[in-house]
Order: C-alpha cells, then sequence, then structure tokens
C-alpha cells in the first residue's frame, strides 16, 4: 500500500481592510476542517463546564404536503460551527433551525448579527478568502446551506436553498437555483470543497456542481443572482432511482486526495472525480442511502459509512484505498447491527472520525444508530472476515480497541491527541485516552446532540436539539 502524508492544519492569510493592515485567521473553514475532513480542532477541555450558552430559537419546517409542518429547536446534523479569528477575537458561525446563519462571539456568546434564510438551516458552510476581492465585504465569504424554503415544495419553480453571505456584513452576495431532478430532495446540506478559485458540492438534487463562488462572476438568472456554473454531474444511475424510490440524495461533503475528489451519494455510490479529466471516473457501489462524508486517512484511503438501507446486510463502515480498481479497493468493512431510530435502520448515519492528524496511533472512531461508540485501529486488520452490507461477500475486520454505550447519535465523533468528543442523542460524552490505547469516560453533558462539535483554545463548541449552542470546558 501506498503512504502519503495529509497536511490538515490552519489557514492564516493577512487581509487590509479600510488603509489598516489585519489578519484573518481559519480555526474551521469547512466540515470537518480541512480538504481530508479529518481535522477538529486544537486542545480539548478536562471537563464539561458550561462556559456560556446562546439560545439558537426554533423554526418551522414542512416535512411533506401529507406530513405537514414541523418546528425543530437549535441546530442539528451536520451543524458544526466554523470558527474565526480576527485580530485577538474569535468568532463562530452556526447555522440554526430558526432559519437564521448567525455570527457570534465566542469569549461570551453575543450574537454579531444573522441573515435569514427560507427554511432551517442545517448544513455546515464553508468559508472562502477572496483576495482578489475589491470591495472589503467580499474578502471573507460564507457558502451555506438551507432545507428547500417553508411554502416550497419539490414542484416549486424556484429553491434558492444555496447562498453566499459576507463574512463582515451577514450581506447575501449570491444565491443558487437548486434544480428539480430525479431525487426527492432540493435542500443542501453538504459543505463545499474549495480549491483556489474553484468551488465543489454534491447539492441534495445529486447534482455534483462546480463553480466559481466568486460574485464577481455571478450573473442575473431566472431573477436571481446566481453562481457561474462550470460543470453538474448526476451521482446516481437511472436504476438507482427506481431501487431507491427517488431517495438518491446527497447530503456528503466532498473530499481530496490529489487531484481527485471523493463524495459518496444516497444513490448508493462512492464516486470519485478526477480534476484533469472533470469526469466522474472512479465508482464504487454499495446500494444502500449513504450520509456521511469520505474520511481522508494518513495512507491516503476513505472511510466510507454505509447506512442499514436498501441493502440485506447490515449498515457499517468500510475503509477503501481509491488507488486501486473500486472491485479491489476494500481493506476492511465493520458492520453494526440493526437498529431503528425514527426512519433509520441501523448502520452509522453520522462521517467517521481518524486521530491521524493529532498522534500515530491510526485511530478511527464512529457511532451507529444502535448506540455504540467503536474505536478501531484503520491501519491494521484481524484474521476475522464480516459479511458486507450485501451479505454475500467477505471482508476483513479491523482491529477493534474500544466500544462504549454512548447511544444512538449521527454525529461525528472528533479526535485530539489525547481526547475523544462524542456526541449523540444521549448527551456530550468525553473520553482520554493513551499510547496504550486506555480509553477512559472523564465527563458526560447530558442534552440532545445530532450536530458536530468543534475544539478551540480548550472549549467544546456544540449546538443541541434543545434550543442552544453550548461552549463547554473547564470552569476552574
Amino acid at each position: 500500500m501506498k503512504y502519503r502524508t495529509i497536511s490538515v492544519f490552519l489557514i492564516i492569510i493577512p487581509i487590509i481592510l479600510s488603509g489598516q493592515k489585519g489578519s484573518i485567521e481559519i480555526l474551521n473553514g469547512t466540515f470537518l476542517g480541512s480538504e481530508g475532513r479529518n481535522y477538529y480542532g486544537d486542545r480539548a477541555p478536562d471537563e464539561l463546564d458550561i462556559i456560556w450558552e446562546h439560545y439558537l430559537g426554533k423554526g418551522e419546517t414542512v416535512i411533506s404536503r401529507k406530513i405537514g409542518s414541523v418546528e425543530w429547536a437549535g441546530a442539528g446534523w451536520t451543524g458544526q460551527p466554523l470558527l474565526v479569528r480576527e485580530e485577538n477575537d474569535t468568532f463562530l458561525i452556526q447555522g440554526a433551525y430558526d432559519h437564521h446563519l448567525k455570527k457570534i462571539k465566542t469569549s461570551n456568546g453575543e450574537l454579531v448579527w444573522q441573515y435569514k434564510f427560507d427554511d432551517v438551516v442545517k448544513g455546515t458552510g464553508t468559508i472562502w478568502l477572496n483576495e482578489e476581492a475589491e470591495n472589503v465585504g467580499n474578502r471573507v465569504i460564507i457558502l451555506q446551506g438551507s432545507r428547500l424554503g417553508v411554502g416550497n415544495y419539490l414542484d416549486t419553480t424556484h429553491i434558492p436553498s444555496y447562498r453566499a453571505i459576507s463574512y463582515y456584513t451577514g450581506e447575501e452576495l449570491w444565491r443558487k437555483n437548486v434544480a428539480w431532478t430525479d431525487s426527492y430532495s432540493r435542500d443542501v446540506d453538504g459543505s463545499a470543497l474549495i480549491i483556489n478559485d474553484t468551488a465543489y458540492i454534491g447539492l441534495e438534487n445529486s447534482l455534483f456542481t462546480v463553480f466559481s463562488p466568486d460574485p464577481s462572476n455571478a450573473e442575473n438568472l431566472e431573477g436571481m443572482f446566481q453562481p457561474l456554473i462550470y460543470k453538474q454531474l448526476r451521482l446516481y444511475n437511472a436504476e438507482d432511482v427506481q431501487n431507491h424510490k427517488y431517495n438518491v440524495v446527497t447530503e456528503s461533503s466532498p473530499s481530496r486526495i490529489g487531484r481527485m475528489i471523493y463524495i459518496p451519494s444516497g444513490s448508493g455510490h462512492v464516486w470519485g472525480y478526477d480534476m484533469d479529466r472533470e469526469e466522474l471516473t472512479w465508482d464504487f457501489f454499495i446500494g444502500s442511502d449513504m450520509d456521511g462524508s469520505a474520511i481522508v486517512t494518513y495512507d491516503s484511503c476513505i472511510l466510507v459509512s454505509v447506512e442499514k438501507q436498501y441493502i440485506a446486510g447490515n449498515g457499517g463502515v468500510f475503509k477503501l484505498d481509491p488507488q486501486k480498481m473500486p472491485d479491489q479497493s476494500v481493506e476492511w468493512y465493520y458492520p453494526l447491527p440493526d437498529s431503528e431510530l425514527s426512519s433509520w435502520e441501523g448502520g452509522v448515519i453520522g462521517s467517521a472520525a481518524v486521530s491521524d492528524g493529532y498522534n500515530d496511533l491510526h485511530l478511527a472512531a464512529f457511532v451507529g444508530i444502535d448506540g455504540n461508540l467503536k474505536v478501531v485501529q484503520h491501519d491494521a486488520v484481524t484474521e476475522k472476515m464480516n459479511f458486507g452490507p450485501d451479505s454475500i461477500q467477505r471482508f476483513p475486520a479491523p482491529v477493534e480497541v474500544f466500544s462504549y454505550s454512548t447511544g444512538p447519535s449521527i454525529s461525528t465523533p472528533i479526535f485530539t491527541d489525547s481526547k475523544l468528543v462524542v456526541c449523540g442523542y444521549d448527551g456530550v460524552y468525553l473520553f482520554k485516552y493513551d499510547e496504550n490505547l486506555i480509553f477512559e469516560l472523564i465527563d458526560h453533558f447530558g442534552v440532545p446532540v445530532e450536530s458536530t462539535p468543534f475544539i478551540a483554545g480548550g472549549r467544546i463548541f456544540i449546538a443541541s436539539k434543545n434550543g442552544y449552542l453550548y461552549c463547554l470546558g473547564s470552569n476552574n
């Protein structure tokens, strides 16, 4: 197997504002912090005391014409806060169920501004530093999605559920009409991958979209100021539409290895996009629904979470080597027992996490709908063979080092060098671990969570379904 180190750390870019020299430091600029979706912050606390709490509010969203509307509070999946340091102050960007994207001061939870969408804001945004912008307000831009809009339905003509917002002012810079396709969703949950001045995202209509995030390239289309689209490719085949009854939704965020971009889709495929050929050139077919992102490991493989849906076997987690042909790419598979919760039947909904950027233990962590946290050494396998999602093929099993009943979760765990934070419907769990792979629960904070946390300066920032955003850490 070929080994290659993945760079995952901070971006610091100086910006001149109003004739004064300043700097912007992006602590977390996209879902799971990096192009490999494998950076979670710096130093974790030893306790989960409440430093401050900010009420995010609640808002209406429509499930369907038949079911009608419901009210959701706080924030949910994926819902990870973005963090930015401006000189001596630090701010977070948080999407919320009250239909707003919010800029909040991290020292005290004070609201700076909020921008209103047409529906609840679920997914995590991406921050782009636009160095060429002449307008200061356009130099730091947030790309953020939402659900399709209260009062809108799948057949509504225009669904502008993806937008660009000025980080400094909270003003809208453009909006994208998400087209009606064979997918039964026109929401946007994914977090864009931005490479230089080009953005890549899978919209929930399952169109892999390559576009310019720059407002200066946007144009007036369909009565809206929309971004320039370079290319759109379907992340599903015709047979997937029938087999999944139009559930070919793409909710994951794309990740990058070299000149390839990988994105799992609810159509049952893990796709690889060749940036040079501008085509989908790699296709690992699983057949299940998949919501989590492809997490890049230090050895240039990807971890892919599998939901229990449309498959005969169990959902779980794959480690794939995309440098190989798809039918030869499986390194291991870890299945989890079927377990029903809400509309889920089992498997792993959120993404896996890896410790690779923090130590040499090469651990992976994930939590299933069955309620069990699993930690494995992702670069080691046993002689055991596990049945795959089709219940026919068998694949090697990774080395398991820790298991704990945290309760069901669709959140993504996060590592630091010696801590592991796991969130779910039963609360926030803080574990410490050492080089001997001894794990110990050191604190628990009992609020229901679907979103993914981020760590900065010994503080954990996490939004709950109870309506609040929390800053947690040690009060002592």
